[in-house]
């Protein structure tokens, strides 16, 4: 990782890194100040308007579980975010993702493919805008999701969860119309199809030379103590 100065100013400043290096793509806890996911990525392009990261197939990453070893997806939604939780280690053994993240804006966009590079969709993560640090950046997911189809339709996810946060006090309604408004511009930035839609990110391939990550065993480290 490149050694830097902490700057959370956004995608727009702080650290630059460049095609090939290794950081850290994690969201803190709604509701606290803990790290519950951690995604070791590679580096694919960072510029001051955008930062690609291509997340491998096989990456070690650490996601939230209820604290009885109960995955998130199968506790019934109205108890999903009043029980205990705890973080755990597992592998992402789907096909790779690429993340692609515009300076400031409160989203980023991922894409999927199936196997033999079949392309299946954009999958716009509403969220707050990234934060860089020295290691890597820093968001909190907002729950909303959009998902975006080859043929440019597109429909709402995760509308139930968003709703369901609300009624457990994870974000007040200042924050939830917020995130409203974000998923709206995002919708407007799909009906222009404008970047990063456009752009044929759908076409790109990883270096087949590039080694997957390593999850370092301080992935929870506070920015303040980044080298």
């Amino acid at each position: 990782m490149t050694a830097q100065t902490e700057d959370n100013t956004g995608t727009a400043g702080g650290p630059r890194w460049s095609a090939g290096e290794h950081i850290l793509w994690r969201y803190r806890a709604n509701g606290g100040d803990h790290v519950h996911i951690c995604r070791p990525v590679t580096v694919v392009r960072d510029t001051p308007e955008l930062l690609a990261v291509w997340m491998a197939p096989g990456t070690t990453c650490v996601r939230p579980e209820l604290a009885d070893g109960t995955p998130l997806h199968r506790e019934p939604l109205a108890t999903r975010y009043t029980k205990p939780r705890r973080t755990v280690r597992s592998r992402w053994f789907g096909t790779g993702v690429l993340k692609l993240a515009r300076a400031g804006e409160p989203w980023s966009v991922w894409l999927f493919w199936d196997r033999g590079w079949r392309f299946r969709n954009w999958y716009v993560n509403l969220e707050e805008p990234l934060r860089r640090w020295a290691g890597g950046v820093d968001s909190e997911d907002h729950f909303l999701d959009i998902a975006v189809y080859p043929d440019r339709t597109w429909e709402w996810k995760d509308e139930d969860e968003f709703a369901q946060a609300r009624r457990a006090g994870l974000m007040d309604e200042d924050q939830a119309e917020r995130v409203r408004a974000a998923g709206r511009r995002a919708v407007e930035t799909i009906r222009a199809w404008a970047s990063p839609f456009r752009d044929g990110w759908e076409h790109w391939r990883p270096d087949p030379a590039w080694a997957v990550p390593a999850l370092p065993e301080d992935w929870d480290r506070e920015p303040a103590r980044a080298e």
